[in-house]
């Protein structure tokens, strides 16, 4: 465990814990994948109409290839795309992430270990260019991808041209929304978890928070009175609460996008731009960066910018909040932090999220329920995790069965369940 740990740390930058968990998650759906056999049982009914029995099965489909994102090198590839595609019979080939493939390779060196045959899983590292060879290969079945939206859309648009099923998971931009009888402090702390854990290089982090004006300068100071305790360095010194970004070209783009808001005209109240680690000054450092009085005419609030960059946009009253929310084009999660029942229910009716949070930050449900994302954040018919992640990867086949007795065997009329036609004798 602490070796695969420190693997994460190194090469992708989260915090000790936060890698930790990226591997105990894959843990859950292994648990989940190991209950396939009772997931796939199929439905019959005897005497379906009279003399006739029918029968569905769920079948494998054969290969599925798995692109896997460099934020979570162990959760995704090996916990959302590998236990469910084996156990349903197929077998995976999973194209690593450029950017952290060392913990995905050592992951599937285990399965080997642990006895695994040659084939049933595969690793390939490449560049996304040669990647494209899968999306036609008519050998693959089937296509699932975390990343971009840029990248989702040109996958599933290739891929089911050539008749292959997809699942593309894409970008986002969480939203929350705190009503003014929310608690400060422990909504603040929830906030800050979410919004900067694994340095915001998550698709369920929460980069824009939608708060009440009357309570708007309150949470805010609770925010960064917070912030300011928390410790930024090595992902592998386990006191390190905010690690570095992936790459240095991932921490430029993040600096261009505080620039970007500032020229906005957002108020930037928290600047993590100079921030400098004694002995790593080298490290691709960003810090915990604040922007308020956010409006939604402006990009760093409504696109995706995948770093340690919280926005702040004030709204009058619950619906006002929830029309901000809902005109986003990205629909993965969202949030609402209140102790008022009526809003919460109304919330989660009425937002446009697939995986939303009453009080809970980060939304992501237990692995039997689907991961959901809805809108630009997602491209498909089923989703990754859950029955629906069964679904994918399974066939259904329907299977209808007549037996004849003596005097069934002597009359040439036949149902037109058998087509309607009569027996030549």
């Amino acid at each position: 465990m602490d070796e695969l740990t420190y693997s994460i740390c190194r090469e992708n930058g989260k915090n000790w814990a936060e890698a930790a968990g990226d591997l105990l998650k894959v843990k859950e759906p292994v648990e989940v994948a190991c209950g396939a056999p009772s997931l796939m049982m199929g439905e019959a009914v005897m005497d379906v109409t009279s003399g006739f029995d029918t029968t569905l099965y769920r079948e494998p489909m054969g290969v599925f290839v798995g692109i896997a994102p460099f934020n979570f090198p162990a959760m995704i590839p090996m916990g959302w795309m590998m236990p469910m595609c084996i156990a349903t019979g197929n077998t995976l080939v999973l194209k690593a992430s450029s950017i952290t493939p060392m913990t995905s390779l050592k992951l599937v060196a285990l399965l080997k270990e642990a006895g695994l045959p040659d084939g049933v899983v595969n690793i390939v590292t490449c560049s996304r260019n040669e990647s494209e060879l899968f999306l036609t290969h008519p050998d693959v079945k089937g296509v699932t991808l975390v990343g971009s939206s840029k990248s989702g859309r040109h996958i599933y648009a290739t891929a089911a041209a050539n008749g292959k099923r997809v699942q593309c998971l894409g970008e986002a931009k969480n939203h929350a929304l705190v009503l003014e009888d929310a608690p400060i402090e422990r909504t603040a702390a929830g906030i800050i978890n979410s919004s900067f854990g694994c340095a915001g290089e998550r698709c369920m982090a929460l980069p824009v928070v939608v708060v009440q004006e009357s309570i708007a300068d309150k949470l805010i100071a609770e925010i960064i009175k917070q912030v300011k305790t928390k410790k930024i360095g090595p992902a592998y010194d386990k006191t390190t609460d905010l690690g570095p970004v992936v790459t240095a070209a991932h921490k430029k783009s993040i600096l261009g996008w505080i620039e970007k808001g500032i020229q906005e005209g957002a108020t930037l109240v928290l600047d993590g731009r100079d921030v400098v680690v004694p002995g790593y000054e080298n490290g691709f450092y960003v810090g915990h960066t604040i922007f308020d009085n956010v409006t939604p005419e402006m990009t760093i609030g409504r696109d995706e910018i995948f770093g340690p960059v919280l926005c702040i946009k004030r709204v009058k009253d619950f619906e006002e909040g929830l029309a901000l929310m809902n005109a986003n084009p990205f629909a993965n999660g969202s949030v609402i932090y209140t102790q008022n029942g009526y809003y919460a229910r109304e919330f989660a009716k009425r937002t446009h999220g697939g995986m939303v949070g009453i009080n809970v930050g980060i939304p992501v449900p237990a692995g039997i329920f689907p991961f959901a994302g809805h809108k630009g954040s997602f491209f498909g018919d089923l989703h990754a995790l859950g029955k629906d992640g069964l679904r994918f990867y399974t066939e259904s086949k329907v299977v209808t069965t007549r037996w004849f007795d003596e005097e069934e065997m002597k009359k040439t009329k036949v149902s037109s369940w058998d087509g309607g036609m009569l027996d030549e004798k």
